[in-house]
């Protein structure tokens, strides 16, 4: 993908339904998750012109890991981006796996690092913190800490290993096998709204990924994670840079009236009461960025749901995470994706229902009009 007016560069993902699909949410999924499926919904990813592919974890879906590997053999150059979960994973064995699928990938592997999840889902889980949201995020540093501590080991090829004593971990001789394919690692995405999240994403990040909301709420988000940066350079420590990413749905279609129609047509076999009873399954999380997605349904009911020009809350009482969607024409979508951009995003993790017919849609109508004018945009400002 094209580069932004000050050079950085714009990289679009897609998604893979691990635990199914269809044209609806609210019911049960139409299409299993089969290897099959998901081979195909990754090739009319890479197809349409994605560069990666978000695999989701937690306990419903099939391990990413697994179908990450998958992914990369059925395809040539796209992407995966996979879960280390601190409290769930040893860090050395998360690094080592990472290692793993980059060098088998040959450089296509990218980390999602997820802290937390529904309080059950942790409990299952066996995490003994899943009461206790900020401690998740102090261990996640030390995690985190360990695996670029002993992926930076490998490229050494220091014999000792890696040390580390901390309040959750210890680690002697720690060490990854293989070498990372890519130097000085697989790029690490980081979510999490909460301050305690965001300063570990400033700290340790590459990219730190937000669900869509209303632009102005994206660039304050930004602003307080540049704060959190300069506070972490005030201590003498040299500057870290981030790269801002955003997690959101998407329904284009050629004709604005043909867009919200079927972004509609999404909801319309859910039973109201179902929608009800998610509403108070996700008010029930710790999860900051979650509770600040229901909000944007809640204030939004009296406006069907419109939280700003082509960006729609619909779907946020009943699919839990990222559920925003940017709902119009090519021409409207790829000018509010531009808006984000300006804003500071790079980097866009899209989606939509059934996850194959609209990687193929978005991949006719939306992908080459917003190439084209990222590009046109880079000559002007290369020219001026």
């Amino acid at each position: 993908m094209a580069k932004t007016e000050t050079g950085q560069r714009v990289e679009i993902g897609w998604f893979i339904p691990t635990t199914g699909d269809g044209h609806y949410v609210g019911i049960p999924p139409q299409r299993e998750a089969t290897r099959q499926y998901m081979v195909d919904v990754a090739r009319a990813a890479e197809a349409a012109g994605y560069e990666f592919v978000l695999i989701p974890t937690g306990g419903d879906c099939l391990d990413a890991w697994v179908v990450g590997s998958w992914v990369a053999a059925s395809t040539t150059k796209l992407k995966t981006l996979v879960a280390m979960r601190p409290g769930l994973m040893s860090p050395v064995i998360a690094a080592r796996m990472a290692a793993t699928l980059d060098r088998v990938s040959e450089g296509r592997a990218l980390i999602n690092v997820v802290t937390g999840h529904y309080p059950q889902d942790l409990v299952a889980s066996g995490d003994s913190l899943n009461l206790s949201h900020d401690e998740r995020y102090d261990r996640t540093r030390e995690f985190l800490q360990i695996v670029k501590g002993v992926w930076e080991q490998s490229w050494q090829e220091n014999p000792e290993g890696f040390d580390f004593s901390g309040k959750y971990y210890e680690v002697r001789g720690g060490q990854s096998r293989p070498a990372l394919w890519q130097k000085p690692h697989p790029p690490l995405y980081f979510g999490g709204s909460s301050a305690a999240g965001k300063k570990v994403a400033a700290e340790l990040a590459d990219c730190y990924l937000m669900w869509a909301e209303p632009l102005e709420w994206i660039r304050e988000q930004i602003a307080e994670m540049e704060g959190y940066l300069d506070e972490l350079a005030s201590g003498g420590a040299p500057r870290r840079s981030l790269r801002y990413g955003l997690r959101a749905q998407l329904v284009v279609r050629e004709t604005e009236e043909e867009a919200w129609k079927a972004a509609w047509n999404i909801l319309s076999k859910a039973d109201p009461k179902l929608i009800a009873s998610r509403e108070k399954l996700h008010s029930r999380t710790d999860a900051t960025n979650q509770r600040r997605q229901m909000e944007l349904w809640n204030d939004s009911r009296d406006r069907d749901y419109v939280i700003g020009p082509n960006l729609w809350a619909g779907l946020s009482a009943v699919r839990g995470g990222g559920a925003v969607a940017f709902v119009g024409t090519p021409e409207q979508v790829s000018d509010r994706l531009l808006e984000f951009v300006d804003a500071g995003i790079t980097s866009f993790i899209l989606s939509g229902y059934p996850h194959l017919e609209e990687a193929e849609i978005s991949g006719r109508l939306l992908m080459p009009l917003l190439r084209e004018k990222l590009v046109k945009r880079n000559k002007s400002a290369s020219l001026s």
